[in-house]
This record gives C-alpha cells, sequence and structure tokens, in this order.
C-alpha cells in the first residue's frame, strides 16, 4: 500500500458542527429559514459554494458565500478540536514513505482555512476538492484524480471515509475502501454500501496499517 487517502470532514477532522453552524446561518439571514444539521447534512455532495447556490432562494448567493468563509473562520477555533491521534498517524504513515491524499467535497478556500489552523500544511502530496471535479462523491472522479496525480495504480492505494458518499466513491474506484466512525461527528451512522474495512477508533486503524494492509486488485 503506497498511499493512504482520506475524506477531510468527519474523516481528518471534526469540522460538521463548523460546517452546520456556517451554513444554518446564511440560510437564516438571507432565506429566514431555520434549518437542522440534518437538512444540511442532505445537501452534500458539492462544495460550499455549490450547497448555496443551489439552495439558497435569496438573490445574492455570493454575499451568503462570503457570509459562510466569515462564519467557518471565526469560529473554527471554538468549535474544531485538535486531534492529537489523527496528527500521529498522518506523521506514522508519512515516516513509513507513504503518499498522503486528500479527496474532499470541500472547496478548496474552506479546506485551506482548516489546514492551517490544524497545522496540516504539507502534510498531503496530493489533494483533491470540490473545486477540482465535474462530479462529486459518490462519483470515484476525485478518487481517480487523486491516484493519477500520484502516479499509482489503484491496488496500491486505499480511500478512508466516513460517509455513504465516501465509500460509494471508493468502490467505484476499485481501491480498498476504509468507513471511519472514529470522531465525534460523522455523516453515516451505518454504511448502506459494505466497505473493505470499518473502524471506530484512531488508534484500530493504526494498528491496522502497521500489521500491513492486504492488496487488492
Amino acid at each position: 500500500m503506497k498511499a493512504v487517502i482520506l475524506d477531510f470532514d468527519g474523516t481528518l477532522a471534526n469540522t460538521l458542527p463548523i460546517c452546520y453552524c456556517a451554513f444554518k446561518k446564511v440560510f437564516r439571514e438571507f432565506d429566514n429559514r431555520e434549518l437542522t444539521s440534518e437538512e444540511i447534512k442532505a445537501m452534500f455532495g458539492p462544495s460550499e459554494t455549490g450547497i448555496i447556490r443551489d439552495n439558497l432562494c435569496h438573490h445574492n448567493k455570493e454575499q451568503a458565500i462570503e457570509m459562510y468563509y466569515e462564519t467557518y473562520t471565526e469560529f473554527h477555533e471554538d468549535l474544531v478540536e485538535h486531534n492529537q491521534e489523527i496528527d500521529d498517524l498522518l506523521q506514522y504513515l508519512k515516516n513509513r514513505g507513504v503518499k498522503l491524499g486528500i479527496v474532499t467535497g470541500k472547496a478548496r478556500r474552506s479546506l485551506d482555512i482548516s489546514i492551517k489552523a490544524l497545522k496540516m500544511e504539507g502534510l498531503f502530496d496530493v489533494v483533491i476538492t470540490g473545486d477540482d471535479v465535474t462530479n462529486p462523491k459518490p462519483h470515484p472522479e476525485g478518487v481517480f484524480k487523486a491516484l493519477t496525480d500520484l502516479g499509482l495504480e489503484k491496488s496500491e492505494a486505499m480511500f478512508v471515509g466516513d460517509s455513504n458518499a465516501d465509500i460509494q466513491a471508493g468502490v467505484q474506484a476499485n481501491v480498498y475502501t476504509v468507513g471511519v466512525h472514529w470522531l465525534p461527528d460523522y455523516q453515516a451512522l451505518e454504511f448502506t454500501i459494505e466497505p473493505d474495512s470499518i473502524f471506530n477508533s484512531v488508534a484500530e486503524f493504526h494498528e491496522f496499517i502497521k500489521m500491513g494492509v492486504p492488496n487488492e486488485s
């Protein structure tokens, strides 16, 4: 296994609360709509700019997008906790010479805010955001792009995520696919498509990696 490619929200960082917070403020201020976290989660797929453009009724969508990013930045420190276990896992993989990648539906602007705040700059060999694909997850385009950029075959990488869209994208890309429920907030309580492995803690996954991951053709 030469690369581990991961989703971001709910997988690498517990950023779902800040996403919900920013979306709720935008829809409250611009559409006078009070949305639940579940209603927001149902919109996930496109980047946050896509979600706002597709779902906001108010005509001033660009101003709403700016409010999203202002709120995301303002409350990031309060709502997104640093996770030492994930830091240690990423550093272990780096030290072993394993390539690291991100495939996320987030726009690059919000991902960059989180990467900087969580001091993850320079860790990833490839980053594919919602801005970089035509077809968001569950389509496998992002995983394929990451493999191409890394110069690897599908048998040489795994994809790790917390949502049904992640698992479907990994399975359709025919890479070893891992479902995780290791952060306080994640998207799928149960996976509708069975991943190759499921882990409920970072420590379990870390041990799995140390033992050696089976190659899948």
